[in-house]
């Protein structure tokens, strides 16, 4: 299976009432469930949630005063997974908050059934906030990073 196959199947899962999915094709097995995650994905919904489920309570309250930039956008994961902001625990993180990245360049990695994927930024960008904790289970298409297009 392919990742575009993959997501598709995430999609038709997720608009499903199914709270199982198992998949195998040959060597390759995918299994899909609902249950323990389910309460991250009303997060993609409301910027504001997700922002309050990765920092402390006071830290919440700052993104409200902040103004957001007409051309800032949500960079989301492409993929269910564990999120990793480096590609070792040694190592520095991809990006840091303020840095300006180009198109093409790796900002984190998402693991998924022990494949480490590189998600790359697909445009120029200036990172605002990271919006989720280093070793983080993500949900598809949940926000990872609030960036301003340059």
């Amino acid at each position: 299976m392919n990742l575009k196959e993959i997501k598709d199947l995430i999609k038709v899962f997720n608009s499903s009432d199914l709270s199982r999915l198992k998949v195998e094709n040959g060597e390759f097995g995918l299994t899909l469930e609902r249950g323990g995650s389910a309460p991250v994905q009303p997060a993609p919904v409301q910027p504001s949630a997700a922002v309050s489920a990765a920092t402390p309570a006071p830290a919440a309250a700052e993104p409200a005063e902040k103004s957001v930039p007409d051309n800032a956008v949500y960079i989301t994961s492409p993929m269910v997974g564990t999120f990793y902001r480096a590609p070792s625990p040694d190592s520095p993180p991809f990006v840091k908050v303020g840095d300006t990245v180009r198109k093409g360049q790796p900002l984190c990695i998402l693991e998924a059934m022990k494949i480490m994927n590189e998600l790359e930024a697909e445009f120029d960008c200036k990172i605002l906030e990271i919006l989720v904790e280093d070793g983080q289970p993500v949900e598809y298409d949940m926000p990872l990073f609030l960036v301003e297009k340059v």
